[in-house]
């Protein structure tokens, strides 16, 4: 007789609590009519008809010939369709493969070639873009919310396969595992070709899960406004129902949308990365703004004054260290008072920081975050057909992150750059993260991103790159002056270009690989040639 999982070890818990297909059964015969999903439309799913729809859809599947343990892309924005395959994937036992929509071109050929998937489920709006590009292993194509053109050598099938009126589900091959591979993920392409990371469902169960937020209660609702491409949708979908809450699915964030969405879908729990908190906070103050039922704000960066942002709306505000591949090692209690920690380690794992030969560094000392659990399948079991990097990744036993952060005697830790995002000049090494803080506290300035490019002689120079916020006009004199008090005389930015947007990922990721690349371009402002030079301070005679 098969012993179970839990049984066998007590670190993972049952099929019934973190593999999708049992914990949703569980859930649908205890709550039938809970809502589980609101869409913005104002419709929502019961746990009863999320199910339903589940299972229709790995109907369909099957009809298309897929099986258990099988590949499939699915294509397609946030919404009911997108949600379906996700979950009528997993039920059946299926590997969910989401892709970007912004793919096109080459970097949709490397992902539809890595995936090895023969059946796409896309937007009808995406699927000319197959016709570019090598298609791989690619097949079929089911085309959602429309009828695509025909691509020659693509077998193409309208929607209603996917939304069968009867039939009978196939039996599984054998029980789907928590160490099954639940989904593919791409890393997000902002330095280079995506990776592939290998998901389990214990590592989805891990990454947000009941013993990572124990915060979250059943009577949550958490907004999805990430991408259901991105681990941030995904993950936190399937984080909602681990704990038996419900989730708001959005298209994306938006600023003008984002308070009359959380009240019309009574959600109590939101994620904003990167500059959405900043949008939020910039809006003017309005005597509505403690009327919500929003309670709590997961936020990754911190906002300068989080205590003001979480004064001004009433709300709860934590933050946290994470990324595709990892289980969110570290995070911060409610509403942080050290300024820009990202938090503690959280029971079940380790983290530490080391040097370029994963020595341990002392508290105070900038190195690499690397992180393993005690636990089995926690984190990503590799990146799919990329066995380099997933050695470079594992080496000595542990995950290197590819992050640059500090430890401080009190055992709180800080997240300072990106490796490949840190630059030197002339001897200093300049956190790119800390410096487009203060550029961005600029009143004039929306978002920054700052990068290095070449300098004449060697190492790196400086450059920010900025746009305006709605009604102004930036003067790099003027920016030059507000950074003198403000940060190192080395850190002030040599160049300085203005954009009206910077590029960005669909997961509000700035495409610092695209800004690199052009470089210095003929609008780019350069304080040198306008005779601005910065200088060393003197200090008791001496300069320092």
């Amino acid at each position: 007789m098969a012993i179970s999982a839990k049984a066998s070890d007590r670190r993972i818990p049952g099929r019934e609590r973190c593999v999708l297909r049992y914990l949703l059964d569980r859930l649908a015969a205890e709550t039938p009519d809970k809502i589980w999903c609101k869409f913005e439309d104002g419709s929502s799913w019961s746990y009863a008809k999320m199910r339903e729809e589940s299972i229709r859809t790995a109907i369909g599947l099957q009809s298309l010939g897929v099986r258990q343990g099988e590949h499939v892309l699915s294509w397609l924005p946030n919404g009911a369709d997108a949600l379906r395959l996700f979950f009528g994937l997993n039920y059946m036992g299926a590997v969910y493969v989401p892709m970007n929509t912004a793919y096109r071109g080459n970097l949709l050929a490397h992902v539809v070639e890595n995936s090895d998937a023969t059946l796409l489920v896309a937007h009808a709006d995406l699927v000319p873009r197959l016709a570019e590009i090598d298609r791989a292993a690619l097949e079929r194509v089911v085309s959602i919310g429309g009828d695509a053109p025909e691509i020659t050598g693509l077998e193409a099938h309208p929607q209603t396969v996917l939304e069968p009126a009867g039939g009978a589900l196939a039996p599984l091959e054998r029980e789907i595992e928590p160490w099954d591979t639940q989904a593919i993920v791409y890393t997000s392409g902002t330095t280079g070709p995506s990776k592939g990371v290998l998901s389990s469902y214990l590592h989805q169960y891990s990454l947000f899960g009941p013993e990572t937020k124990p915060f979250i209660t059943a009577d949550d609702r958490y907004m999805i406004n990430l991408p259901l491409f991105h681990m941030g949708g995904t993950g936190l979908t399937f984080c909602m129902l681990a704990h038996h809450g419900s989730i708001a699915l959005v298209d994306s964030f938006n600023t003008e949308r984002f308070w009359p969405a959380i009240r019309e879908s009574g959600t109590t729990i939101v994620f904003l990365l990167g500059v959405m908190a900043n949008f939020v906070a910039a809006q003017p103050p309005a005597p509505d703004d403690r009327d919500h039922p929003l309670r709590l704000v997961g936020m990754v960066p911190l906002l300068d004054d989080i205590k003001r942002f979480a004064e001004r709306f009433g709300l709860e505000v934590y933050s946290l260290y994470g990324m595709t591949e990892i289980s969110t090692p570290i995070i911060t209690g409610m509403t942080p008072e050290i300024p820009g920690t990202c938090g503690r380690v959280r029971a079940g794992v380790e983290v530490r920081i080391v040097d370029a030969n994963d020595c341990e560094l002392p508290d105070g000392t900038v190195g690499e975050f690397i992180v393993r659990t005690d636990r089995p399948w926690a984190m990503n079991h590799g990146y799919y057909k990329n066995p380099e990097a997933t050695a470079e990744a594992w080496r000595n036993g542990w995950f290197h992150t590819g992050d640059a952060g500090r430890r401080d005697a009190d055992g709180n830790y800080y997240f300072v750059d990106r490796l490949k995002d840190s630059i030197r000049r002339r001897g200093e090494n300049i956190s790119s993260l800390e410096l487009e803080i203060e550029v961005s506290a600029h009143p004039a300035i929306r978002e920054a991103a700052v990068i290095p490019v070449p300098n004449e002689m060697s190492e790196d120079e400086v450059m920010a790159v900025v746009s305006p916020a709605p009604g102004e006009t930036i003067d790099p004199v003027d920016l030059i002056e507000f950074l003198r008090p403000r940060v190192a005389h080395f850190m002030i930015p040599r160049f300085i270009r203005i954009l009206d947007d910077l590029p960005k990922t669909p997961t509000a990721k700035v495409r610092k690989t695209v800004l690199r690349e052009e470089g210095i371009t003929p609008d780019t402002w350069d304080r040198e040639a306008e005779g601005i030079r910065i200088k060393r301070e003197r200090i008791g005679g001496r300069s320092r």
